[in-house]
Parts: C-alpha cells; structure tokens; sequence
C-alpha cells in the first residue's frame, strides 16, 4: 500500500510504504495506554477491540466482555484466524498517517493480513498478572474483569486465539511493571522511531 512519495538523496522519486506497528501483549499489558498517547506524535490509533465492539454493536449485542469474547472466537472460527484484521483494513487503507498503531493484535493470521498494507513490526508489551488485573480493573470498560475467575478465562481464552505466537515473535518487547505511563510511552516512541528509520 503506498502511503507517500518523496524525493530520495539521488533526487528521484521514490515510494514510501506505511510503518504498521502491531501491538500485542496479555490484557491489560499497557497496549491502549501506548497507543493513545502516541496520537500526538502524528501517528494514526487502530483499535482491533473496537473492530468487534462494533460488530457487536451492529448485531445488537451489549459490547460485555462476555459477548466480545464469543464474538471473536466466531469471527475467527467462520472467517480464519486473521478475520478480526479484515474488519480494519479499510480504516489501514484509507489512513493518511505513515505510521499507523494497531493496538489489539492477537495472532499471526492477523499480521499476516496486516503486510498487505505496509511494513509491519510487533511490539510486545509485558505486564505480570497482579499489574494486568489492577490496569483493568481500573479502567471502568464494560469487558472489564469481574474478579480474579473471569480474568484468568480471558486470559486462557487470548492465549487460545494465538497470542503467544505473536507475542514469541515480536520485534520488540517492553516490560511495563515498574514504569511511570510516561517511561512506558518513551520507550515505546523510541523503539518506532528506531523502526522509521
């Protein structure tokens, strides 16, 4: 997918792909968090939960963590292991940002469909379960977790739809237990600028 042309040092024109930075990690790791501040730097916020939350929403379904859950797996097991990737790449297409986030990813399958679009890299974000529970907990969404049962389900039902494979394979890795939100949006801006090169 082109997402640009500019003018290279022998002064020819030359065509710029998009930077596709997948985000993956447990819930509650700090992906969103990474996401949403990198914003400001002028780079374009994916979110692939907000994909099924609106394919809830369209079959009229309350958006629970529940619900959501079911739906992902039957997106996947109806349409394969990157469906929930073919319901972005429209919003990845007609993005004018050079450097799209997408924060969500689970598998492999997805970031498969995602290089059709550009370059990608995997970010993995790292967070110990004691830190994942109270991030979620505290962030008042409506798939937040009950208690400590209905986390370890999620957890158990992530890791079934890949995403220890992506998190295996990524690029980059941040643990997230011990920084401040501006250290872990540091870190992570680092690492992307490094990849812009």
């Amino acid at each position: 997918m082109i997402s640009g042309i500019f003018i290279d040092w022998k002064g020819r024109f030359a065509i710029m792909s998009k930077l596709i930075v997948c985000l993956t990690g447990m819930p509650g790791a700090g992906k969103t968090t990474i996401a949403e501040a990198l914003k400001s730097k002028g780079f374009e916020k994916i979110t692939m939960g907000d994909a099924v939350r609106a394919e809830a929403i369209r079959r009229k379904l309350e958006p629970n963590g529940e619900n959501l859950g079911k739906l992902m797996l039957e997106l996947r097991e109806k349409n394969g292991q990157g469906a929930v990737a073919e319901l972005i790449k429209d919003q990845i297409a007609n993005s004018k940002s050079n450097v799209v986030i997408i924060d969500g990813v689970r598998s492999i399958a997805e970031v498969e469909v995602l290089k059709k679009f550009g370059t990608v890299k995997i970010l993995a974000i790292h967070a110990s379960a004691q830190t994942r529970f109270g991030f979620l907990s505290g962030r008042g969404r409506l798939d937040a977790p009950v208690d400590r049962k209905d986390f370890a389900k999620r957890d158990s039902r992530e890791m079934g739809v890949g995403m220890s494979e992506s998190i295996a394979l990524a690029d980059e890795t941040i643990s997230n237990n011990s920084l401040t939100i501006p250290q872990l949006i540091d870190a992570a801006y680092n690492i992307i600028k490094g990849w812009m090169k």
